[in-house]
């Protein structure tokens, strides 16, 4: 095997540079959406309105203040945390726990388990829309646990659809993490008389720590931006996630665009933050699983 001398570069081949200017254009077209709303969020609507979108001019950060003054994102906020991080941490939890059977216990409905949790990643969830909404409407709550003494309309409904919806993915994810980790450290561990609950805990979770970081920063961003389900089983406006708030920006028979876009920075700020705190530990996960096996 030869190696390329230091401080000399690889020849620029045709197909090199096609590949480049492939990839730099995917990466613009993907961006663009983003700049733009960007850029269009800080400018004022009065502007646009008469040198139109396509221009430069009339910055100002007035669309930042009136977005979280009129949606009301500070209590919004606190309602996203409410039903993200429990619905992550219960996803986490449950999905390792069904991902360790599968992936340490030989038994004939193995492969099905397996697949009976990734199904339901495959199932449209509007086709559930209809019959999820008459059974929240029908469970009872305790009203210390939901104002309306129902599933529906509560925090708990957002978060028990989350998980169901969640866990599949993360089921698929863990089962083939686990797969991959030495058969000898179990057969240690029942050598010394560790029981299940400690194979699980106490062996399994710390070496499947990259692998829950890399999904927990996949959860935090599909469950905080998830849209369809808090309007659906939810009708009280204190009670909306971040998300469902910016329904607030838009009027009855008028709707500002720079308004509602300086209201999606805002509600993207948090997930670009957890992502970047998080991306040393989502990128080893996905290396460390890449690895493996």
């Amino acid at each position: 095997m030869t190696t390329m001398p230091a401080g000399r570069r690889r020849p620029l081949r045709p197909a090199r540079v096609v590949l480049h200017l492939f990839l730099g254009t995917v990466a613009v077209g993907w961006l663009f959406p983003i700049l733009w709303a960007a850029l269009t969020s800080l400018r004022s609507y009065e502007y646009t309105a008469t040198h139109g979108y396509v221009s430069l001019g009339g910055w100002t950060l007035d669309n930042y203040v009136t977005a979280w003054r009129t949606a009301e994102f500070g209590k919004h906020f606190l309602n996203s945390v409410y039903i993200t991080v429990p619905a992550v941490l219960l996803t986490l939890f449950l999905a390792s726990c069904v991902a360790f059977v599968i992936a340490r216990f030989s038994w004939k409905f193995n492969i099905a388990l397996l697949g009976l949790f990734t199904a339901a990643n495959l199932l449209p969830q509007q086709a559930l829309l209809i019959p999820l909404f008459r059974m929240f409407t029908e469970i009872p709550l305790p009203a210390w646990m939901s104002d309306s003494e129902l599933l529906y309309d509560s925090y708990w409904g957002l978060i028990l659809v989350n998980v169901a919806f969640q866990c599949g993915f993360c089921v698929f994810v863990l089962s083939n993490y686990m797969k991959a980790l030495p058969h000898e450290l179990y057969e240690a561990a029942m050598v010394d008389g560790a029981s299940v609950w400690r194979q699980y805990w106490q062996v399994t979770m710390p070496l499947c720590r990259p692998a829950l970081a890399a999904l927990a920063t996949l959860e935090v961003t599909w469950i905080y931006n998830e849209f369809f389900w808090a309007t659906v089983l939810m009708r009280t406006g204190d009670k909306f996630p971040v998300t469902s708030s910016l329904n607030n920006l838009r009027g009855e028979f008028f709707t500002d665009n720079n308004l509602v876009s300086a209201g999606s920075v805002l509600v993207a700020i948090p997930t670009l933050v957890i992502f970047f705190l998080l991306q040393k530990q989502f990128v080893r996960g996905l290396t460390l699983g890449a690895s493996k096996g």
